[in-house]
Formats: C-alpha cells, sequence, structure tokens
C-alpha cells in the first residue's frame, strides 16, 4: 500500500506517546515555540468515557463484563481494568508478546495512556538511588546527580499539585507539596507507635490529588475509583493538563489511532516515524527533525528494536527492572473505633514508610539496597463476624479496625534480565512483538522476605492483633507492579549505555527516550514523578542546547 505523509514539511519534533512523559515533552516544546506531532495508539479520551461515578449495577454485567478476561486476559489481571474501563486497556489478543518467563505487561492505549489509572503515588528519587553503586559496589551510578533534577522536580510538582507532609529524610527528599490528606485514627496509632518504638517514620503517602484547587482544577471529592477517570480533574492525567496547554500553544498536532511502527532513518538521523491507522491499518508517515519516544518502557524499546538502531552498546533490550512487592503484613488495630464510617474509606490515598535499610552500611542480612511500604488503616464491616441473626448483624456493624502494608522492593539491573524480538510473532497490525525474559535474583527474594518479617513487627510493635504475615514466595510476578523501567539505559560510556545523561541515544543524536526505558536503577519509590522530571530536563536541553549544536 501507498504510504501517506500527514505533512508536507517536517515538524520541529515528533513525541510518540501520550502519557505523563509524552504529555510533558508536548507540552515544554510547543511552548518553546516548536512544531511537535504527538502520536497516540490509541483513541482520544473525553470527560464523557470517565465512570467513576457509575455503579456496578448500572452495567450490563455488574462490573465484571466477560470480554474483560476474553480479550485482555493479562490486563484483566490488574484491579484497575473493568467492566467500566477496559476499553483503555489493550486488547491482548490484538496485542500479543511472548512470556519466556512469566511477566505480566499491563498496557493502556488511549490518550493519556497509563496516566488515566495510575496510582499517583509521586515520589523523589533520593542522591542514595542515583548513586547506589558509590555506595555498595553494585552495577552503576546514574549519570546525572540529584542537585540536577531538582529544578525539574520543582516544576513538575509545582504545576501537577502533589499533595503531602514534609519529613526531612534524607533517602525520601521532600517535594513541594499542597495540604497533605489527614490519617485515620488507625494510621496516627501506627505512626506514633513505630517512631517511638522503633524509630522509623510513617507519613501520609505523597500522591498527584489535589487536596485544593490548583491550576484551575478543583480539589478532590473523594469518591474513590480514580483509575476511572476524575471529571473535576482532580488527579493529574495528561489529556487534561499538559496536552490541553500544548493544544492551546496552537503548535501541536493530535494523531490518535496512530500505532507507531518504526523510526524512519535518513543519513543517520532519525527523520520521521512510520505508523498504522489503527482501525484501517493504512500505512502512514509523519516527518520530523527530532524524535522523541515516550512510548513507555518497552514499547519505546520495541520500537527501537524494530528500527534496528540505538544498540552499538549491545545493551538495548536488557537490565529490565520492575518492583518486587505483594508482600507484608495485615492486622487488626484494638482500642479504636470500629464502625466503619469513622475515618476517611474513599479517601484516595494511603500511608507510606520511607526506606529504612542499608542507609549508612552496604547490605543488611545478606541483601543490598531497600524497600518501603504503601498501606492504610481503617474500619470497616466485620463479614467474618460470629454469630447468627440479629446477633451477627450487629456484630458486622459493629465492624472491625484492619491495618495494612506491603512492601516495594527494589530490583537490581541484571544483564539478563531482558527483552527481545521475537521475529515468529506479530501483532494485529504485522508488526513483530517483544519477548520478555526476567525473573527475581537472590537479592529481590531475601530483600522480599526481609520486608515481610519487619512488616510484621511494625504492626505488633504498634500494637495491632492477629497479626498475618505474606507466607514465603507469594512475591508479585514481574511486570506486574507496572513500574516497568530499564531497557534503554543512561550511561557516561556509550560503549555500555544507549543514551546519554540527556536521554540523547549515543548512536542517533536527534532521537531521545524520556520515559522508564532510560532508568539505570530502580529504587523503590513510584517512578513517575521522576519520568516527568527527566523528561522536562531533556525538554530543556533540546530547546537550549541541542538546538544550537544542530544549527
Amino acid at each position: 500500500m501507498v504510504q501517506v505523509s500527514v505533512s508536507t514539511e517536517p515538524f520541529d519534533a515528533i513525541v510518540v506517546g501520550s502519557g505523563a512523559t509524552g504529555g510533558w515533552a508536548a507540552k515544554k516544546l510547543t511552548e518553546a515555540g516548536m512544531k511537535v506531532a504527538l502520536l497516540e495508539a490509541g483513541a482520544k479520551t473525553t470527560p464523557k468515557d470517565f465512570s467513576e461515578h457509575t455503579n456496578p449495577w448500572q452495567l450490563p454485567y455488574l462490573g465484571m463484563s466477560p470480554k474483560v478476561m476474553k480479550d485482555r486476559p493479562i490486563q484483566g489481571k490488574c484491579y484497575a481494568c473493568t467492566e467500566h474501563n477496559y476499553k483503555w486497556f489493550v486488547n491482548d489478543v490484538e496485542n500479543p508478546y511472548t512470556q519466556e518467563k512469566p511477566f505480566w505487561w499491563i498496557r493502556q492505549r488511549a490518550l493519556g495512556g497509563r496516566s488515566l489509572s495510575w496510582g499517583r503515588q509521586s515520589y523523589r528519587m533520593s542522591p542514595l538511588d542515583l548513586a547506589g553503586a558509590s555506595h555498595d559496589g553494585y552495577d552503576v551510578d546514574w549519570p546525572l546527580k540529584y542537585d540536577e533534577l531538582v529544578p525539574y522536580y520543582e516544576e513538575v510538582e509545582k504545576y501537577v499539585g502533589i499533595s503531602g507532609r514534609a519529613e526531612n529524610l534524607p533517602q525520601l527528599p521532600d517535594s513541594i507539596f499542597l495540604p497533605p490528606m489527614d490519617m485515620t485514627c488507625g494510621e496516627e496509632i501506627f505512626r506514633d507507635q513505630v517512631k517511638a518504638k522503633m524509630g522509623r517514620t510513617v507519613t501520609i503517602g505523597r500522591a498527584a490529588i489535589l487536596t485544593k484547587a490548583h491550576n484551575g482544577r478543583a480539589a478532590c471529592h473523594y469518591c474513590g475509583p480514580c483509575e476511572r477517570g476524575c471529571v473535576t480533574y482532580s488527579y493529574f492525567s495528561s489529556p487534561f493538563t499538559t496536552i490541553k496547554d500544548a493544544l492551546a500553544t496552537g503548535r501541536l498536532t493530535l494523531l490518535t489511532d496512530a500505532v507507531a511502527a518504526q523510526v524512519l532513518m535518513k543519513d543517520g538521523k532519525a527523520n520521521g516515524i512510520a505508523y498504522f491507522d489503527r482501525l484501517t491499518r493504512a500505512p502512514r508517515e509523519v516527518r520530523g527533525k527530532i524524535v522523541i519516544l515516550c512510548a513507555s518502557t518497552l514499547e519505546s524499546t520495541r520500537l527501537m528494536m524494530n528500527s534496528g538502531i540505538a544498540n552499538s552498546s549491545g545493551a538495548l533490550g536488557h537490565y529490565l527492572m520492575d518492583h518486587i512487592y505483594s508482600g507484608g503484613a495485615q492486622g487488626i488495630m484494638p482500642n479504636v473505633e470500629t464502625k466503619p464510617w469513622a475515618g476517611a474509606p474513599r479517601r484516595p490515598n494511603g500511608i507510606y514508610v520511607p526506606r529504612f535499610r542499608n542507609l549508612s552500611q552496604p547490605s543488611t542480612n545478606g541483601f543490598i539496597r531497600g524497600y518501603g511500604y504503601q498501606g492504610g488503616s481503617q474500619p470497616a464491616f466485620n463479614m467474618g463476624a460470629d454469630g447468627f441473626g440479629a446477633e451477627y448483624k450487629e456484630a458486622v456493624r459493629a465492624g472491625m479496625y484492619g491495618i495494612n502494608i506491603g512492601l516495594w522492593g527494589e530490583c537490581l539491573a541484571r544483564k539478563e534480565n531482558r527483552v527481545e524480538i521475537d521475529k515468529d510473532r506479530v501483532d494485529a497490525w504485522g508488526i513483530p512483538v517483544l519477548k520478555t525474559i526476567m525473573e527475581w535474583g537472590d537479592n529481590e527474594k531475601k530483600l522480599w522476605r526481609d520486608g515481610v518479617a519487619q512488616a510484621g513487627e511494625m504492626l505488633e510493635a504498634a500494637g495491632a492483633k492477629d497479626v498475618k504475615t505474606t507466607p514465603d514466595g507469594r512475591w508479585s510476578v514481574p511486570g506486574f507492579c507496572i513500574h516497568e523501567v530499564g531497557t534503554a539505559r543512561m550511561g557516561s560510556d556509550p560503549k555500555a549505555s544507549v543514551l546519554n545523561k540527556w536521554c540523547q541515544s549515543w548512536d542517533v543524536n536527534n532521537l531521545f527516550v524520556t520515559d522508564g526505558a532510560a532508568w539505570v536503577s530502580i529504587g523503590c519509590q513510584n517512578p513517575t514523578l521522576t519520568m516527568m522530571a527527566l523528561t522536562v530536563r531533556t525538554c530543556d536541553y533540546i530547546v537550549k542546547e541541542y538546538a544550537k549544536k544542530a544549527a
């Protein structure tokens, strides 16, 4: 078929991917005066697609559509993928991949990408996280220092709006915060007792959810299911913030239903993207002077691999990471009001316990690096109460005050954890798919076991009763934390990395990758805030420095 170009003149920049990072790239470059094309493989997203106020009984299958599991057997494993919003998630039949070892890859294709349904937890990386190799001798440090990221963290935080409480911890630097959400009584007891008895900090989660009106968006009204969208735009998602701003400049061309297939090259430089119309399968092209990949960690890497570029080092596809989780402890908090309406059960946030392992020494109990916890404590109906009839009803209504914390642990960057192209398999558009090869190593398993044991100890220190810890080996399947990073790492040595410190390809100097693919190590914090800060930093470089060199 004849390929059709959408523009006779090349754009100043092409951005692939419309999630948290792609939205920032579009905003920064258009506001700097550049003409930008933004490609999104999915459909447009409008407030009509939001269903956070739609109850299950208002849906044909009560929120449990058989179509979710039929067409989305991988995506349907994610709590956020339901009958309410399953169309945001990829159809696994149309978008297959090969698992040489178990790896659950959660993907969204809709304008906004995973920013529509992300968990919104927003934490800075610390100086220790960026220089872990200098601390414990494993692998290499990031090619940039924490101080270099601070102004970009601040720019993102001032715009997005991060609610939280300052704690002045070197291992978890404070952000610029909106007012924090309140803790429940059980959480306050847990915080005070863990601090007094174990010297560890417990804080409210730092979340990209507004606690007061901010930048034209309303404060959160605590309706609950943020993963279905937000008609008041109270949590950060790119279509109604960064992309909206980019469109307002008049310099953004938005191309939805555009499935990127290949980076087009000319004279050693990227000069466009070949893509397919998602609905008609017709091939298309768009030309540009700069290409910025923000398609998500594995999609950006897949695009480079299918283009045969950016891999003179042999590092492309390697050093895949995700957080190991699904381990912790739960119990019952006695001596606090247990009525289900006491506290804030619909608060879209929880508590956070920052990393406390290996801050001063390189290792503990045979493992390096560390973990943090997320969780919460609140009253609920006691559905497991004893009794019968009226006695049982009263016991259920009397409620129980549960508490739980779960760990998010650092995964080491290991070359054998990787992705590659499966040459025998293609997606619905004829594009070769990825094969994933990843498993947890001994360090992750030791770290996880220690985190589970410490979770139980902290709950008991807080006075919790009936404390239960996760049985050994019940850790998460790689990929399922949805924090996958690596596979196109930054570095100081072009022989051992794919990108330089500006997220710029060593091999193709007008190609940039600013999503999680660029990461060197993962830390234990949720990654999205840092991805956005890196994108803003790269865009500043493109506008101020790259343009001078290219002139």
